[in-house]
């Protein structure tokens, strides 16, 4: 059988998304964006967790809450409040920095 020499399409990761699950701004990227974040936020914790060698009930000693509540913000199973979030780092000895980016240039002040 011969084989033909083909050139694999590829789109990229941005086209996908835009494609299957909408373009920014719209309310399913916007539930999707959230979504992720949360998702990235719960898997930081559990890494810097183990790599402290801590159990989610240690963690969550030192934080002032249940494991429970530890392992929901581990697998992105709750909205934890900010403040708990930053107690969660506090504990871990971790520094948190945000990123703030204005998406559009106009702000509309009522008067």
């Amino acid at each position: 059988m011969k084989m033909e020499n083909r050139k694999l399409k590829t789109t990229s990761l941005d086209v996908l998304i835009d494609k299957h699950i909408g373009t920014i701004g719209t309310e399913k990227r916007n539930v999707f964006e959230s979504e992720l974040q949360l998702d990235i936020i719960g898997e930081t914790i559990k890494n810097i967790r183990k790599e402290r060698n801590l159990t989610q009930e240690q963690l969550g000693d030192l934080v002032g809450v249940g494991k429970a509540q530890i392992s929901k913000i581990e697998n992105s199973l709750t909205d934890a409040r900010f403040e708990t979030i930053l107690k969660v780092f506090k504990a871990l000895n971790a520094k948190v920095n945000f990123n703030v980016e204005l998406l559009d240039s106009v702000v509309k002040i009522a008067g």
